[in-house]
């Protein structure tokens, strides 16, 4: 990555009061929001979003959680609770189009609020950026990332729960020299073991994690970099280099972070 530089991230609360609104609200997510190997993600995203002076804000300190662990866990009616809380302050800022940069997050916005009357256009960051390569080309250079072979890990709520294996790809491909597919991939590619609230959780008995099976699967691949677009994929594929002893020779980055440095921010 490039060194850090500060980037002024706009508020919801702040434009509001100006009478502004914002085209898009960006969604950070816990772990966007609290975790420190996250927080890189959601700066990179943000970097991404002023580069190409898109029209967007955060909720900031009024951002809560959509109450997908909740739900998952099967404590249904805080799940209900959350989702009625989040759309009431939705519904104070006119909110219409959501980017998530977590496709649980995603899957919850777009598949389950609109039981509780909560439609929104909701997109995730992969896509979004695609979208965002695709109208202006010729901005990455793909010099930069040209010495790393990039294996893609599919996150299970943004592919096989919402079929999204495509752009994901195409954004690697606009940014890297060689890309590899780690088998199984796509509707078959093994979970990481942290959803459906399984990170906050003890391990199901048995003889092995998950998560180092997966990371096996992807070194198996020859990668230098293991790329991931969830926050719950990335805790579990790095810490399943951590255990095969790899982390120093293989790196793990979120879409967003590859775009950026290949973008030069």
């Amino acid at each position: 990555m490039t060194e850090q530089k500060k980037i002024d991230i706009p508020i919801m609360a702040d434009l509001h009061s100006k009478g502004k609104k914002p085209e898009y609200l960006f969604w950070v997510g816990c772990a966007g929001a609290y975790d420190d190997r996250y927080k890189k993600v959601t700066r990179a995203f943000a970097k991404i979003l002023t580069y190409f002076d898109v029209d967007y804000a955060v909720l900031g300190t009024e951002e809560t959680c959509t109450g997908d662990p909740a739900r998952r866990a099967g404590n249904e009616m805080l799940f209900q609770m959350q989702a009625m809380q989040v759309i009431e302050t939705f519904k104070n800022y006119d909110i219409k189009k959501i980017i998530t940069i977590c496709p649980h997050c995603f899957n919850t916005f777009k598949n389950e609020y609109p039981d509780f009357g909560g439609n929104y256009e909701v997109i995730h960051h992969t896509r979004f950026i695609n979208q965002l390569l695709e109208a202006h080309p010729g901005k990455v250079n793909a010099d930069i990332l040209k010495k790393y072979n990039i294996a893609y890990h599919d996150p299970c709520y943004l592919g096989r729960a919402n079929g999204e294996y495509d752009a994901p790809r195409e954004v690697i491909s606009k940014v890297a020299s060689k890309t590899l597919e780690i088998d199984p991939h796509k509707s078959n590619a093994l979970c990481c073991g942290a959803g459906g609230a399984q990170m906050f959780k003890e391990a199901e008995p048995g003889d092995r994690e998950v998560y180092d099976m997966r990371t096996e699967q992807a070194l198996a691949t020859g990668a230098d970099v293991v790329a991931t677009a969830c926050p719950f994929c990335m805790t579990m594929i790095t810490d399943g280099l951590k255990l095969q002893k790899k982390e120093d020779k293989v790196k793990n980055y979120d879409i967003a972070e590859l775009v950026a440095m290949a973008l030069g921010i």
